[in-house]
């Protein structure tokens, strides 16, 4: 498969969400959507709970804009139902469509992580590679939201190192939707040196040009995102 000539590009669709969220606006969504996911998590806000825009505006200090921008995004993820003319309510995926966006996710990350194996190129690499050494500190520092936030660009420059911009695309789509319960399971004990650790497996076979180890340890890693989440619901 042919890399691209040029991969500092976004696709049509991708610089249009990031056209329009950037900056103030973008930040107060992501901050929004992140308060009301945990809260949904953590079961401080129980299914089938009203979520009305005007109370959620008021209680933390925004527009109804962001407010309704969050609850479409985590509507995406399960997490919301959102209904016409009516106020969205609380919802939980099950266990079982978890699980399927799970799988999908494994299968996507890992033909990135692959085919990063076999196209990525010298300057992509070193900047893999400082992301994944950035993430130790951040281990060491014990901070989830931090290393929530550092993880999220590692796993995007797989997605852009594979060198397709249509897988990056739909995996990209695809994180979103579970960017929640991503976030969720490093507030299990020990999830952050285990993840790191995932991670180095990952990077050494990229490294090494190894694309069937690449996919096999990223299928893995998802595999124990997955489960990581599922024990961080249990506890809660």
């Amino acid at each position: 498969m042919a890399a691209p000539a040029d991969r500092g590009y976004l696709l049509p669709s991708m610089a249009a969400e990031t056209t329009c969220r950037t900056g103030p606006a973008a930040t107060r969504t992501g901050k929004l959507r992140a308060t009301i996911a945990d809260e949904i998590l953590r079961g401080a806000l129980a299914p089938g709970t009203p979520l009305e825009e005007v109370e959620l505006a008021r209680r933390f200090g925004v527009s109804r804009t962001p407010v309704r921008e969050a609850l479409r995004d985590l509507a995406a993820s399960g997490l919301v139902q959102t209904r016409s003319h009516r106020s969205a309510l609380v919802a939980r995926p099950s266990l079982q469509q978890l699980r399927g966006m799970f799988d999908v996710m494994a299968e996507l990350e890992a033909l990135c992580a692959g085919l990063c194996a076999t196209t990525m190129r010298p300057a992509e690499r070193q900047e893999l590679l400082a992301l994944h050494e950035s993430l130790a500190a951040l281990v060491r520092g014990g901070d989830p939201q931090s290393y929530h936030e550092g993880n999220e660009r590692f796993h995007e420059a797989i997605y852009a190192g594979s060198g397709n911009d249509y897988l990056a695309e739909i995996t990209l789509a695809t994180r979103g939707r579970l960017s929640p319960f991503r976030r969720a399971q490093f507030r299990s004990l020990g999830r952050l040196a285990q993840s790191h650790a995932e991670h180095e497996r990952v990077v050494t076979a990229i490294l090494c040009g190894d694309r069937d180890a690449a996919a096999r340890e990223m299928r893995a890693h998802i595999t124990t995102v997955e489960v990581a989440y599922e024990r961080y619901a249990d506890s809660v």
